[in-house]
């Protein structure tokens, strides 16, 4: 004779409602959005249906609208012009450059609209490295050097929160003093600290144009600084080092192929986790939804719920629109 029965607990949708562990709500998104240059100008990103590369002020238009449905933080990539481009990243610091006006316009427009730059140099590099090159490699402490002036330039244009996407060693540290030094105390840092050389990068690389170059003896790959996907106990040495030098919030990225390494995390710190939902994810659901191989509503919701479900707090994710229309539904 039976007397337990799981099903009991499965019997209602009202009943699951009442005993379900995971929730997933629009306060959890972040919407990495795609900055160009030029004024009233709007291009779509092929291999990613429904997002688009826009100037400063249709950037705005589509802020206040991500914060009316519920959407209150932004994650913010350049396009950046081939002829502000070099080996030492100085564009992006400039407190004129396309990052920093952006974060003006949104913040003026939206105040209260947490806004986070990612910080990394391969947007405006000439090599679409995340580092500074010498002799062939990717230096880390002159690298670190730049991370740390962009951070404070994105600070001073008034954003909230910084995002060191780059895996340089050291560079939490070093962008946490020089915030602190310029009397930066409250901007806090959201850090890439489990970021895996993952082939899902594909269309995000190519709505930036910041894959690496092929030339001469530059590294055809980030592998020498981003995370080998074989390895999870290399992603907590990282993540631990992160904490200590002064992290606010830590990341891990991609997301769903390394769900794992979000419930390790998770069980491991008291920080808040992220997790990104990259643009590889992103276009294989909608190429399998477009072809009518999956549902695409319900994949989304899926999808996102199982980041809770793994432990993650908030959740980059190009979804982040779309998602929080089915949800306020």
């Amino acid at each position: 004779m039976i007397y337990s029965r799981n099903r009991r607990l499965r019997s209602t949708e009202a009943v699951r409602s009442l005993v379900r562990e995971s929730h997933l709500s629009v306060n959890d998104f972040v919407m990495p959005v795609f900055v160009m240059e030029g004024e009233n100008k709007e291009e779509p990103i092929a291999s990613m249906p429904g997002i688009f590369r826009r100037s400063i002020d249709l950037t705005v238009k589509e802020c206040k609208e991500l914060y009316s449905l519920g959407v209150k933080a932004v994650n913010l990539y350049m396009k950046v012009s081939d002829h502000l481009k070099d080996n030492t990243g100085k564009e992006a610091w400039n407190r004129d450059g396309l990052m920093q006006n952006t974060i003006k316009a949104i913040k003026n427009a939206v105040p209260e609209m947490v806004v986070m730059p990612d910080v990394a140099l391969d947007p405006y590099s000439i090599y679409g490295h995340d580092g500074i090159i010498e002799n062939g490699k990717i230096v880390n402490d002159a690298t670190n050097d730049a991370l740390a002036r962009m951070s404070v330039s994105h600070a001073e244009a008034g954003a909230d929160i910084v995002a060191p996407s780059d895996m340089m060693d050291g560079r939490v540290l070093a962008i946490r003093e020089a915030l602190e030094e310029s009397g930066f105390h409250d901007v806090g840092i959201l850090s890439y600290a489990a970021k895996y050389a993952s082939s899902f990068y594909g269309p995000f690389r190519s709505a930036l144009d910041s894959a690496p170059k092929e030339m001469g003896e530059i590294p055809k790959d980030k592998k020498t600084y981003q995370m080998d996907y074989h390895n999870s106990r290399e992603a907590m040495n990282e993540v631990f080092k992160d904490v200590d030098e002064g992290a606010d919030i830590i990341m891990i990225k991609p997301g769903l192929p390394y769900l794992d390494i979000v419930a390790k995390v998770r069980e491991a710190i008291d920080l808040p986790i992220a997790v990104y939902n990259v643009s590889g994810e992103y276009a294989m659901v909608k190429a399998a939804a477009q072809n009518g191989w999956l549902d695409n509503d319900k994949t989304i919701i899926e999808s996102l719920t199982c980041f809770k479900r793994a432990g993650a707090d908030m959740i980059f994710t190009y979804f982040a629109k779309e998602a929080a229309m089915l949800l306020n539904k």
